[in-house]
């Protein structure tokens, strides 16, 4: 019997992908459950898995090729005999269901398999880092400097020669990266976008977290870090200025009686936001597990893409790359954003003497159609306050 391979069935914010590396080629024994292709959406990078046991009989549409829902991609014969020794190829085909597709494709680049590379991820799976180690440790040089190893590019460049000798490299954007594009123009096009700073004091905060560290670890078994307190703190801001937390549809405005929050991660594909639901009912704990999770997720490529659809508000951190001062950018269709950066030593006055302080520039992107700049400022305040005091997190205050 035939039984296709087809593309699953998207949300409605994703109309289409692009086909990414076959894992078989025709006469490959598979197995059900198994990965055999990957797609990339503009938000994701989807294992399409084989729905039976069998030998893929035929490749209909080949890497790189623009798909859509339930579009046929391949065919597999449940019927037909092996081409290969099945207990041959199965430790093969479990350690390669144990990387991700960046790892896949990394480890592919360079003629490795999973079982050649210690796997720190969940359950011993090899995550991207993982085969980047193990190809540094394999490269360290014995007695001199070895040779640079050309590194593949995927999509290879077209190299054009200027006139004057010099070359450029012409390079296809990745789908995510184009659709990146896609939105922040839009933004840019669509929102009357405004930024208000202010900076906050986070000496109170980091004596609270180095208190309790140890017991929050123990109790818990997550480490206690900056950006539940963060997120505690704009969920409680957003519950004042409910604009905030709203977003235009067309002539309405939508006001969100619950509070999905994004957290900006920085992948190997580019920048993606996954949601964190809810989180006015999640614990700190909680949050700082999940925001954990899924930035291993979001490293290793596998976010799902209802992790990245939806939200009502984003926060992004632009410090842990040293950014002093920025104004981030609107992900429509939220109306507000809130930008962290750098923490600093800096002199400020407190009670009328000059002392150091650890500061951090705050920053809020709004959409000043349905966000008032005196919101808005008031919305950054409450922050800064809550930061600066956080007991007020507890106290509701």
């Amino acid at each position: 019997m035939m039984v296709e391979i087809k593309v699953p069935v998207l949300p409605e914010s994703v109309t289409e992908g692009t086909l990414g590396a076959w894992h078989k080629k025709v006469g490959d024994v598979v197995k059900q459950d198994e990965n055999i292709v990957d797609l990339e959406t503009d938000k994701v990078v989807l294992e399409i898995v084989a729905t039976a046991s069998g030998v893929l009989s035929s490749i209909e549409m080949e890497e790189g090729a623009t798909v859509t829902n339930n579009q046929i991609l391949g065919k597999i014969d449940t019927e037909a005999a092996a081409s290969a020794e099945p207990a041959a190829e199965e430790p093969a085909q479990a350690q390669e269901a144990k990387a991700g597709p960046a790892a896949r494709k990394l480890m592919k680049q360079h003629e490795l398999s999973a079982d050649q590379i210690e796997g720190t991820g969940q359950k011993g799976s090899v995550t991207k880092q993982d085969v980047e180690r193990h190809l540094k440790a394999v490269e360290a040089p014995a007695t001199k400097p070895a040779e640079p190893v050309p590194q593949p590019v995927t999509p290879v460049p077209a190299v054009v020669e200027t006139m004057d000798g010099r070359n450029d490299r012409r390079v296809p954007m990745s789908r995510l990266r184009s659709r990146i594009a896609e939105r922040l123009k839009e933004a840019q096009n669509t929102a009357a976008m405004l930024t208000t700073f202010n900076e906050v004091n986070l000496q109170p905060m980091m004596d609270a977290r180095s208190r309790y560290k140890e017991d929050f670890e123990k109790v818990h078994g997550v480490k206690l870090g900056m950006m539940s307190f963060f997120t505690k703190a704009s969920v409680e801001a957003l519950k004042r200025f409910p604009s905030v937390n709203a977003s235009i549809d067309g002539a309405d405005i939508v006001y969100h009686d619950y509070f999905d929050i994004g957290i900006a991660v920085s992948s190997e594909r580019g920048l993606v936001v996954p949601i964190l639901r809810d989180v006015d009912q999640m614990s700190y704990a909680e949050i700082e597990q999940e925001i954990r999770n899924m930035a291993t997720r979001a490293r290793e490529g596998k976010l799902g893409i209802d992790e990245l659809t939806g939200g009502t508000f984003s926060i992004t951190n632009g410090g842990v790359f040293g950014s002093m001062l920025s104004t981030p950018i609107l992900n429509p269709p939220q109306s507000a954003i809130l930008g962290m950066h750098t923490i600093q030593q800096r002199p400020v006055v407190i009670d009328g003497e000059i002392v150091v302080r650890p500061m951090m520039y705050l920053a809020v992107t709004y959409d000043h159609r349905i966000i008032d700049g005196r919101e808005a400022v008031q919305f950054l305040v409450a922050i800064k306050n809550m930061l600066e005091d956080p007991a007020r997190l507890l106290l509701q205050i």
